[in-house]
């Protein structure tokens, strides 16, 4: 294997030890990715490589590494999700609608990103403004997951931060930027076998991210280990006064929490999440997970939350209400793709009919009439009503423990095409992480075994609000007794 392979299979942390010991530059770190993306193009998890950025920005690394100046990422290359607006870079959120859109400014992440020394790759696949479980519905194509089953099935990489959690899997980044609505950076690290964190509401600037959900919508990492999820929250997290549901708060050093001691800490299993339909190995999984815990010295406890079946159908009415509402800006006036009609009217019929995608209009059709006179009253407000129920199950579970533990999603990586036939079946991959989100609480993923086809499954723990650091030391606990060392074969290389 040559020297560009070795760099590739570095984690973040190793990459910005190496960088700081001079083992390697920051140019040579970068070519090793930037020649790895270019011949993943089989996995489309990149749709749009950003190559020359990406090595100049190497070039003033090397410059601040070699002054013995580094800043925390100094030199460490990331891909960023399609969400996330890039000055001077296109940013779609996947969508005709949008066109050839270059945001003259910077999200408030990334911004915070470049500012410690990181340098991006170029933008990564997304379901169609993240309304997605499997990355099918991006305007660019399906991303696949670098995981196959032995017969050589495609499969889907999760949604709707597929492109992100594929590149991280097949290691075509040392992190990616993801965002998670009801789910969507979770769910597609255990479909991967990555690591995926999802803060606190709050906790990362929504400021520049292309809007779903705005009371729901979350930015995170996607990772290889918890290690490296740890050292991008400290860099993406803080506050942001353009935002006004940004947290004032001091932003830990999130690394420093990881002691590896989690005795005495009481871990919450909720009977709710044992549904029907759980196949047995996820059940096992997840008693696996218990054990590790309880070896660690963490007390496993019972809780209920008993609002639990109530929140996909309240996810789901106002998720797209809000999305009615934040999408409505797309009418071909101020920027975007727009489609000339006999009038304004029919200007703004065709421009969204033909920009958006089958999935948005479904969400759009949905929300909009969640909203409708007459229905307000029937369904959004039962559904913030059911909303705050559910926060209350938390809040109620947490005086009796620490934090929880279930599955991170019912089965491991499906078909491509399975879900799109069945919107309802799709949305269901979504019922163990919506209630995370309409809590406003702190998830992760974690890798943690794989089902009988050799396909990753993970692992959830929730945490408290503004309970990062806690959650990240018991993941790390949690990744280390699991041990999940497999990876799937470069099969989707082009050299």
């Amino acid at each position: 294997m040559g020297q560009g392979n070795d760099l590739t299979a570095l984690t973040l942390a190793q990459a910005r030890d190496g960088l700081r010991a001079k083992e390697f530059t920051a140019r040579e770190l970068t070519q090793s990715f930037v020649d790895r993306v270019a011949a993943s193009e089989k996995l489309n998890a990149y749709i749009l490589q950003t190559p020359e950025h990406a090595l100049e920005a190497a070039e003033r690394s090397d410059a601040r590494l070699g002054a013995d100046d580094a800043r925390p990422l100094e030199g460490l290359p990331l891909g960023v999700k399609d969400l996330f607006c890039t000055r001077g870079v296109r940013t779609t959120a996947c969508s005709n609608i949008l066109g050839d859109f270059t945001p003259p400014y910077e999200s408030k992440v990334t911004e915070n990103l470049w500012a410690d020394g990181a340098l991006m790759l170029g933008k990564l696949n997304n379901d169609e403004f993240a309304m997605g479980s499997s990355n099918e519905t991006s305007a660019y194509g399906a991303c696949l997951n670098p995981w196959r089953t032995d017969a050589g099935e495609a499969l889907v990489p999760g949604g709707s931060s597929g492109g992100s959690s594929a590149a991280i899997a097949a290691r075509l980044g040392l992190a990616a930027t993801a965002t998670d609505t009801g789910g969507s950076i979770r769910q597609p690290a255990a479909l991967t076998g990555t690591v995926g964190l999802k803060p606190t509401y709050g906790r990362c600037s929504r400021w520049g991210i292309v809007a779903f959900a705005s009371s729901l919508d979350q930015a995170g990492p996607i990772t290889r280990t918890v290690r490296d999820s740890a050292i991008m929250l400290t860099s993406m997290a803080g506050h942001d006064a353009r935002d006004t549901t940004s947290v004032d708060m001091v932003v830990p050093d999130y690394e420093a929490a990881l002691t590896g001691d989690i005795r005495g800490l009481r871990i919450g299993v909720p009977k709710e999440y044992r549904i029907d339909t759980m196949p047995l190995e996820i059940e096992a999984l997840w008693q696996q997970g218990m054990d590790w815990l309880r070896d660690a010295g963490a007390e496993i406890v019972d809780v209920s939350l008993p609002h639990t079946k109530y929140a996909l159908p309240a996810y789901y009415i106002i998720a797209p209400a809000e999305a009615s509402s934040n999408l409505a800006r797309y009418d071909g006036v101020r920027y975007g793709a727009r489609k000339m009609g006999d009038d304004i009217d029919d200007m703004y019929a065709r421009t969204r009919g033909e920009g958006f995608g089958e999935e948005v209009q479904r969400r759009l059709l949905i929300g909009t009439y969640a909203l409708s006179a007459g229905y307000y009253d029937a369904y959004y407000l039962k559904a913030l009503q059911v909303r705050r129920l559910i926060a209350q199950d938390f809040e109620n579970a947490y005086e009796h423990c620490d934090l929880l533990l279930t599955p991170t999603t019912p089965s491991a990586a499906f078909p491509l095409d399975k879900g799109q036939s069945d919107p309802l079946e799709m949305y269901l991959n979504d019922v163990f992480t919506v209630t995370v989100n309409l809590a406003g609480l702190p998830g992760i993923s974690v890798p943690a075994g794989l089902d009988a086809k050799g396909l990753p499954l993970g692992l959830q723990l929730i945490g408290k609000a503004f309970g990062e650091e806690e959650l990240l030391r018991a993941a790390q606990v949690l990744e280390e007794a699991a041990g999940f060392s497999a990876k799937p074969d470069d099969w989707w290389t082009s050299s």
